[in-house]
């Protein structure tokens, strides 16, 4: 496989506005009710821009992931903390022609590796709808730990939903 993961530029945009275009109705089930704008090149340049500018702050470390040469997802860590907690929250979603194959995976164990690394962070924070069983699996791959559930949690899909809660730590052992 070759999957990987990139820091995100602005010239990203495009592509990844077709890309959740493509996979609007696929994402649907499991992201936040979306205005109609960020589905649009201008909409993603924006989001983009905001985004790079925390990146630049050191609370974002934000990635699309290529596989062949084309984006087919994005990984990112949000809320990165310093001080005694160390800790960040991983968000990722791959296009449903990407679904299934590892990619994901793949792309978790190399964002895990840059907050371990790199970053020097102790704990990778992630959830996942109750039900979604596919994600669940990519953390276990990469040695996430199940510790707990959130009630209503999230709005997703325009409702509060529950979510499994995940973590590693940098001192566990990876799968």
């Amino acid at each position: 496989m070759s999957a990987t993961t990139r820091l995100t530029t602005e010239g990203d945009a495009a592509e990844i506005g077709a890309l959740l275009r493509a996979n609007r109705e696929f994402l649907t089930p499991w992201e936040p009710v979306r205005p109609a704008e960020f589905f649009t090149d201008e909409g993603q340049r924006r989001l983009i821009k905001e985004t790079l500018r925390q990146y630049e702050g050191g609370a974002t470390l934000p990635h699309v992931i290529v596989d062949d040469g084309r984006i087919v997802g994005r990984v990112m860590l949000t809320g990165i903390a310093r001080g005694p907690f160390q800790s960040c929250h991983l968000g990722y979603w791959v296009a449903r022609d990407a679904n299934g194959r590892g990619i994901a995976t793949a792309a978790v164990g190399r964002i895990a590796g840059l907050a371990f690394g790199e970053l020097g962070l102790h704990r990778v924070e992630a959830g996942t709808l109750v039900h979604n069983a596919a994600s669940q699996k990519v953390l276990e791959r990469n040695g996430f730990r199940r510790y707990g559930v959130a009630p209503r949690y999230l709005k997703i899909a325009g409702e509060w939903q529950d979510h499994v809660l995940f973590q590693l730590l940098a001192d566990d052992e990876r799968a």
